[in-house]
């Protein structure tokens, strides 16, 4: 869990921000003030860390930037779009770096790791990135074919709950797979190189 909350905790921030706008833009339905406060958010977050002494990882650069940027073109066309389709953005990028393979084996446990096929590993990986593509393609579809309204209870339940479901069943495969491998004496840890 762990390993989880590690990986989601740069998505779960950046969507802070957006969270934000939506739900003040639902409520007062001024693109402006919901807009600011969503800036206002983003560079917040940045700025707390900032302060706290912690490094500034380059995707927290970007969605600050694109909060920014976003944000700018949202209030000077007074189209809520812009901000909307910020999330978009950053699943694509995310799903973009998910298409590396191996990228899942950091973030399993080493003694688990040794139970489970390179080939599984890898799949698994191009599935989470197919999931991440798929919450930008119908982020994209509720910003410009639904309300603000339907848009934000989309954004609200959509990602989170289907990566915890898709965590949920990964880990219930994993573990089952790694531990009949172990049971079976079936090991995929690298032979040592030879001296």
């Amino acid at each position: 869990m762990k390993n989880l909350a590690y990986a989601i905790r740069p998505l779960a921030l950046d969507m802070l921000s957006t969270l934000f706008f939506a739900g003040v833009f639902a409520l007062t339905k001024s693109v402006i003030v919901a807009t600011a406060i969503g800036m206002a958010v983003g560079i917040g977050q940045v700025g707390w860390l900032l302060l706290r002494g912690r490094k500034i990882a380059a995707l927290q650069w970007a969605s600050v930037g694109l909060v920014i940027v976003m944000g700018s073109a949202a209030i000077l066309t007074n189209d809520p779009r812009f901000v909307m389709i910020k999330p978009t953005i950053i699943y694509v990028v995310v799903a973009t770096s998910m298409l590396q393979p191996g990228w899942l084996t950091r973030y399993t446990p080493p003694d688990g790791l040794v139970y489970l096929p390179r080939s599984l590993m890898v799949g698994a990986g191009y599935g989470w990135a197919a999931l991440m593509a798929l919450t930008a393609v119908l982020n994209m579809y509720f910003a410009f074919f639904t309300s603000a309204a339907v848009w934000a209870a989309f954004l609200a339940i959509f990602p989170m709950a289907s990566k915890l479901t898709a965590f949920a069943i990964h880990y219930a495969v994993f573990r089952a797979i790694a531990r009949r491998n172990a049971l079976a004496g079936v090991s995929f840890a690298e032979a040592p190189a030879a001296a």
